[in-house]
This record gives structure tokens, sequence and C-alpha cells, in this order.
């Protein structure tokens, strides 16, 4: 994996209509974002060329990056020249130009304003590929591989469409593939046309962002691009429409059927037509002092809605991450000093380079207690993607760390493609008067250590159960698997014997780690079970599979796998006899 964002996957499948193969391009001069001036008859003089439209935002681009940087390298004592072209209104010079540098482009980028050049190929998405010979004819059009698809990352592909057209082409042959359908985030053309009407960015969609977008769509946030403002959102328009009309943003996969959750970012069925409206209307700016609804503001550099009292960065020196290769998770104990017990009520952990970081998970190692292998201590709080900080509703609720505990940091990197280091970092608030606390929080796991996932098992079942010790509000869960993960329910088991669904899951994705917080806290009695029940696909039908014939058990890594129940829950501090009525209908520990 290439990092958290990519994770996310803001891609989408399509087939475009372009120029189909055997037909020829006009000639066409464009300028890279030094200056210098590329025509099509040179860059085809004798030689083949691969024609890239590219994106400098874009997750899939960023992730074909190294691979066609490499690729430019082989083939260039062949006879093959490589150009990028960015069409994006939103892209200017300097931004290609840090893309440039940052992905160690070997080959020219040219800017192609208005998207004139994409229109003449019919070029819709980047990155989108065209093979073109030394007679301008169009051989192969489409995708780079199929390493990467909506929600899939395979640890490399299984037809290399781009290279075995080349080599075709090369060698004089007819392509066998001349066509795949392109994948990838379209460009953000200009508006051609001045257009007005009832559903403008002002009026509806500001606030639609605002809401639901703008906590991971900002400067310095997981998002792959920031969506502050009208410049911002209008060039991904069509983009935007595209996937939350398929309901693949903003990340969310609880069955709404079973349990109310805060802070559920679905859109509503009016947003999504609002959206719609707005982009087939051509992305109307509208009246910006009469903008509708509030936008919510955001602490900077945080999502907590406070800045932290204090924090703690995972060591004095950065960590040196290869440029390839498997990297086993990494871990950095934390001596925060405590002497006396000391009670936190939010915390948060931050990447310090995101292009490498894949997850930090955040534990308290209580001081004498054991933990099993691979599990160093209590779960406090994660960076993944789409996990929210921890923090609680106010300083009534809090979580103890006992005197002498150690914070540990677990760290999953994934090499890029090129030497990086990282230097992450997690913030803690404090809990200054400990006879505020009403609600102690605690964290809990339903864990199932010994399973065996058979090979090519598309369905294979494994349970785990979890007992309150005592009576507890539970707050939220958070289902954890790895790249087999199929589906994952929650179940409370009453002492009465009842038993009803809480949460379920019905459609797992390892690429978003979602913590999923109860909208009214569920009441559970002393000796209440939470089994939870987590499925596995080890077939060759999941194409995330990193190896369907491997029996697999559990383990760090992710062509391991895990089952693990996340759980938070509350447990009453207040006098004996205090009315469970007073507990507050909503406990935002898992913000």
């Amino acid at each position: 994996m290439r990092s958290a964002i990519i994770l996310g996957f803001w891609m989408f499948v399509a087939a475009s209509p372009s120029i189909a193969a055997s037909k020829q391009v006009a000639p066409f001069q464009l300028t890279d974002y030094r200056g210098t001036e590329f025509s099509l008859s040179e860059l085809t003089n004798g030689k083949v060329l691969v024609v890239l439209f590219v994106g400098t935002e874009c997750p899939m681009v960023k992730s074909y990056s190294p691979r066609l940087a490499e690729l430019a390298k082989k083939y260039e004592s062949k006879g093959v020249n490589f150009i990028g072209i960015d069409s994006n209104a939103q892209d200017s010079l300097a931004d290609i130009n840090t893309f440039a540098k940052e992905y160690l482009i070997p080959f020219p980028i040219l800017k192609d304003p208005n998207a004139k050049v994409a229109d003449e190929f019919g070029a819709k998405r980047t990155p989108e590929a065209f093979i073109i010979d030394s007679d301008r004819v169009v051989r192969y059009h489409g995708r780079i591989d199929d390493q990467f698809a909506p929600g899939v990352q395979r640890s490399k592909p299984t037809r290399d469409d781009l290279v075995e057209a080349i080599e075709e082409v090369l060698a004089k042959k007819t392509v066998s593939v001349d066509s795949t359908p392109a994948l990838g985030c379209f460009i953000g053309r200009v508006n051609k046309e001045t257009t007005s009407g009832g559903v403008t960015y002002a009026s509806h969609i500001r606030h639609i962002i605002g809401q639901r977008c703008l906590e991971c769509h900002r400067s310095g946030e997981i998002g792959p691009m920031p969506l502050s403002n009208y410049e911002e959102v209008a060039p991904w328009g069509e983009t935007i429409a595209e996937v939350v009309s398929q309901r693949r943003m903003p990340p969310w996969f609880a069955d709404p059927k079973f349990g109310k959750f805060l802070h559920d970012p679905r859109l509503t069925d009016d947003e999504i037509h609002a959206i719609d409206a707005w982009v087939k209307n051509g992305c109307p700016d509208g009246d910006e002092s009469k903008s509708a609804g509030d936008v919510p503001e955001f602490t900077d550099g945080w999502l907590m809605r406070e800045k932290p009292d204090i924090v703690y960065y995972m060591s004095d020196k950065p960590y040196q991450v290869p440029a390839s290769g498997d990297i086993d998770y990494v871990y950095y104990e934390v001596d925060p000093g405590f002497k006396e017990d000391t009670w936190i009520y939010g915390s948060e952990a931050r990447p310090g380079n995101r292009s490498v970081v894949h997850h930090i998970l955040i534990f308290v190692k209580r001081p004498g207690r054991w933990y099993p292998e691979g599990l160093p201590g209590e779960l406090i709080s994660a960076y993944a993607p789409g996990m929210k900080p921890t923090v609680g509703a106010d300083d009534s609720m809090a979580l103890l760390v006992p005197k002498g505990s150690k914070f540990v940091m677990q760290m999953h990197y994934t090499a890029n493609g090129r030497p990086q280091e990282d230097r992450s970092y997690f913030g803690v608030k404090l809990c200054n008067d400990p006879s505020k606390i009403k609600w102690e929080v605690k964290p809990g796991m339903a864990i199932n250590l010994f399973f065996k996932i058979p090979p090519n098992d598309d369905n294979y079942r494994v349970p785990a159960l979890f007992t309150f010790p005592e009576d507890s509000l539970l707050l939220g869960v958070n289902p954890h698997m790895h790249k087999r993960g199929k589906a994952f329910v929650y179940e409370a088991v009453y002492p009465d014997g009842k038993r009803e669904t809480i949460m379920n899951c019905p459609k797992f994705d390892f690429n978003w780690q979602l913590g999923y917080q109860y909208e009214t806290p569920l009441v559970m009695k002393k000796g209440t079970k939470l089994a939870c029940t987590a499925y596995f696909d080890n077939s060759v039908n999941n194409p995330s599979n990193p190896d369907p014939n491997r029996k697999v058990g559990f383990g760090e890594q992710t062509w391991d796998e895990m089952m693990i129940g996340w759980l938070f829950y509350a447990v009453k501090r207040q006098p004996e006899g205090t009315n469970q009525a007073q507990a507050p209908r909503s406990l935002s520990i898992l913000q």
C-alpha cells in the first residue's frame, strides 16, 4: 500500500469514449511547466510515444507515478518517449513542478490549457494512457494495469496492459488488447459556458461540502484534494457527483438497520440530487454574500475540537523508511513520566509523513500487566483512513492512565518507491480535576488469536466474545480485520438470553478503519456478552487477497489476518444511588 490516502481510493471506474485504436492524432503543441515547448511531430519522430493524462492531486496518479517513472527509464533506450499532459483547470504550473519533483518524474509534463488536447484525444480520466506509433496512430488506450481499482490494491498486477501493448507495438505486432477501461479521477475541465440556475455553490453546495467533506478535505488533512472554496470544489464537481451518487464517499459501512450512530457522514438523497443538478448545470458559483448554512470551524492541525495539552513524538530522530520492500511494524515506547494516576479525555495520533504512514495505534501499557503478542497494551487512539480521534464529551468522562504507565506507538509503514523519513506524534487532552469525572471510559476487545482460514474459502467464520464485567454503557465499536476481511457483526447477548444485533458491517473495507459511536449509549448489564463474528474471503474472488492458496492465521502484517472487535465503554463513577437517567445522551468518545 502506498499511503492512507490512496487506500481511501477516490477512484472511479469508467470506460470512457476516446480516440479509437487505429485513428490518427491531430498535431498539437504544448509547453511544459519549465516553459519548454513540445510538438507531437518531434515527440513521435521515428519513435513510439506514450501519452499519459495526469493530475497532481489524483490518488491513482500518485499511486502509479513510481511505476511510470520506472517504465519511462526502461523504454528510453528502445525508442519510446513518455510525456504527461495535465489538462486540469485546478493544476497550476507550480503544482505540476512540485508534483514532478516529489515523484521524480523523468519525462516532461505538459500543460493543456482549457483541456483542448484532452478533448481531441477524448481523454476523461487521470491517469489515462495512449500509445501512439511513429505515424501518429493510436495503438492502445486505457489503464496502466489492473493493480489498482476502487477499494482494491493488489501487491502486483495480474496483467500489465500498458507494458504488453508497448512490447507489441515495438515488435510490429497487432496489439492483442488495444482498449481497456480507464480508471481514475475525472479531468477538471473549465466550464465553457456561463451558467446559472436554482442550485448554486453558494446557496446549496458549500454547506453540503462543509458538513460532509471538509473535515478530511482541507489543507493538511487526509483528503487528497482540498475542497475549502468554490475555486477548489468546482473542477472536482463531476468527480464529486459520481462518488456520492455511488455512495463511495463519504465512507461509511454500518448497516442502517442496526443502531444509530453519531457523525454518520452519509449524504441524504436530497443532497445527492442537489450536487447532481449543480454539476449538470455547469457548477455555477452563485452569490457568496448569500451563502446558506454554516460551515464548521476546525482546529488547525488537529481533528480534535481543541488543541491537545501535551504532544508526544515517537522518538527524537525520524524513522528511515526504505524505498521498497515489506516493512515490519515498528514500535516506540514513550514514557510520559506520570508520577500519579492521570486522567485523559482526548487523544489523537498524527502522521509525520502521510505518504508512507499507513496507520498508527496508540496503546497504554500499564505496569505489571501481561498483554498478548502484537498487542502491547490497551488501545486508546489510532490514526488510519477514516479514523476519528478519541475525544470525550467533556471532562466529566475520562480514561485512566495509571502512574508508571507507558504509551506505545505501533507504526505501520508502506514504501512508496523512494526513501522517506517519518517522525509521527500524538496529543492528549488532560482532565485536571478528577473530582469532576462521573464516567470512566475503558477500552475493550473481543479477540480470537487461534483461527486458521483455509485456502480458497470465500466465507470463513471466526467468532469472539467480550463479557462486560460490570454495568456499563457501550459507547462505540470498531471492527478490525485485514485484506481478507469480508463482513463483521456485533451482537449483544443479554443475561436473560435475549440476543440482539447492535452493529452490522456487511461489506468490510480494510482501506477504511472506521469507528461507530452510538447516538445513545447502549446499556449493558453486568454479564452481558458482546458476540462478534467476522467473515473472511480467502478466495481468488477477493481481488485484495495476497494469496488465496495460503492457510492464514492471526498476525500483525496485512498478509496475515486479525479478528478484533474493538469497543469503548463507560462505567459509572457517581455515588451509589445515582439515577441511571442522568447518563448523558451522547457520549462522544469516538468523535
